[in-house]
């Protein structure tokens, strides 16, 4: 035990924290970062959910669940025989767990990299002392230091159903739709939000037959609805099955399974027996242990850490960022407001644009967005121009086999400024980056729609959209 002194002490080392405390260390301050993740070792496993039960292992699921569809089912289109075609569960498995250590060890490399002090364990408030506060550690590395500025960066918890906890068993979170050890027959998913929609994904693939039970009568409400409707007719080809405004009622586990009583939208009482359900209802903010009574750090009604818009607490020298405190709970956003924090903290002016944060779902055809939905513009009095351009005329989409969905831009109808870009189809994920460059810069679709686009390429669907606001696609 030990009283150490920091500049700069970050609690919780997911990509908000180990961001802020990189970023402080290069701006000259003493930092250390406390992170209690463990890997199956016991050793550490800096990451937060993102890159362990989140963000990168659910993609590592996925390419290797599409690798094996593709196997299954579209190889034969391109000219290629695939006989004898076996799935070894517990090697892809085991390749996404070697995926989830090498980013925790990169992590780890980027600490010693920029000199800052690594401390496994749980961090939590003690008490305010002179020029600072005293943050206690406990856990592998048991330790009480002190520190002029703290960053609360601790993320998010799964949230459970009322009286069915998570026993990641038959009833899973996201960490346990991570770890199901065989392929279920029959597997439920209760929400279609993005972790539901990306796990189901990865077991349909691989042969389950799912179910989706949403309480909201529309699908994907926060995505623009035309992008939302032609994402669903898709995962109603694959064979995904979503039912919407439905009423869950009593859930019995047992085990061999769990039995899901729920109604549907006409009033009709079903019964679903499934091998496994995949609970994901949201999130929420977690600060179990932080011990913030102790300084008088206020939180929210949701157990959130109430910030003003620069991330300052009620406190001096205390902030917080990511998904512990308000806004959306996403991996990126929680790194540009760890940045911007610890260029605040050194007189700087970081800045974070939540009207610029991308979205992206990474099912396949991927979803992504940018800006309002055309709904919210129009509940917003904005008068605006609309483009879409179809992947099916899209020559690289053909080439690739997949003219799944489209992209669609929506501009200012007075200034032609980009308000938002929604796609839906391949690699829509790499393809929002342009938009979000675009709407920085405060381009016009006329911008991007004179912009040389490499042919034959994704992006050129991004060009004709564009194009499209104008009424003068060239290629549809």
């Amino acid at each position: 035990m030990s009283n150490k002194q920091f500049d700069v002490i970050v609690i919780g080392g997911g990509p908000g924290g180990y961001v802020a405390a990189i970023r402080a260390a290069q701006l000259g301050y003493t930092v250390a970062c406390i992170d209690e993740w463990k890997n199956a070792q016991g050793g550490p496993a800096p990451g937060g959910t993102c890159t362990n039960v989140g963000c990168i292992p659910s993609k590592a699921l996925l390419q290797s669940s599409e690798h094996y569809e593709h196997a299954a089912k579209h190889f034969g289109e391109h000219g290629i025989t695939v006989k004898g075609l076996g799935l070894d569960l517990a090697k892809l498995v085991g390749r996404k767990d070697a995926v989830v250590k090498q980013n925790n060890d990169g992590i780890l490399y980027l600490f010693k990299k920029n000199k800052v002090t690594f401390f496994h364990g749980r961090g939590a408030f003690a008490r305010a002392v002179q020029g600072g506060y005293e943050i206690t550690v406990a856990g592998s590395a048991e330790d009480t230091l002190v520190g002029q500025q703290i960053i609360v960066a601790t993320g998010s918890n799964a949230r459970a159903l009322p009286g069915v906890p998570f026993d990641e068993e038959n009833v899973l979170s996201n960490d346990g739709a991570l770890r199901i050890g065989a392929v279920p027959k029959k597997l439920a998913l209760i929400g279609s939000g993005v972790i539901g929609l990306e796990m189901g994904s990865v077991w349909r693939r691989l042969g389950a037959e799912v179910t989706v039970l949403e309480a909201l009568p529309t699908f994907l409400g926060a995505v623009d609805e035309q992008i939302a409707k032609e994402a669903k007719k898709a995962f109603d080809k694959q064979g995904l099955k979503i039912e919407l405004g439905v009423k869950v009622g009593e859930i019995k586990p047992s085990k061999k399974g769990v039995s899901i009583a729920w109604t549907n939208a006409k009033g009709e009482d079903q019964t679903l027996e499934v091998d496994k359900l995949i609970v994901s209802i949201g999130r929420v903010p977690n600060t179990i242990g932080l011990n913030p009574e102790a300084v008088g750090l206020k939180l929210d009604e949701r157990g959130a850490i109430v910030v003003d818009d620069e991330c300052k607490t009620n406190l001096p020298g205390v902030w917080a960022v990511g998904d512990v405190v308000r806004g959306p709970m996403l991996a990126h956003k929680a790194e540009e407001e760890g940045v911007a924090v610890a260029e605040r903290i050194a007189g700087q002016h970081g800045h974070v644009n939540f009207n610029t944060i991308p979205w992206v779902i990474y099912t396949s055809p991927e979803i992504a967005w940018v800006g309002r939905t055309e709904q919210q513009l129009k509940a917003d009095g904005v008068k605006y121009k609309a483009g879409t351009f179809p992947f099916l005329a899209n020559g690289r989409a053909r080439a690739l086999g997949d003219t799944t969905g489209m992209v669609k831009m929506l501009a200012d109808a007075a200034t032609d400024e980009i308000l938002s870009v929604h796609i839906v189809g391949p690699m829509a994920s790499e393809l929002i980056a342009e938009a979000v460059v675009a709407m920085e810069f405060k381009a016009s679709s006329e911008d991007i729609a004179r912009i040389c686009h490499a042919h034959p390429s994704l992006s050129e669907a991004t060009k004709e959209a564009a194009l499209a606001v104008d009424k003068r696609t060239l290629n549809f």
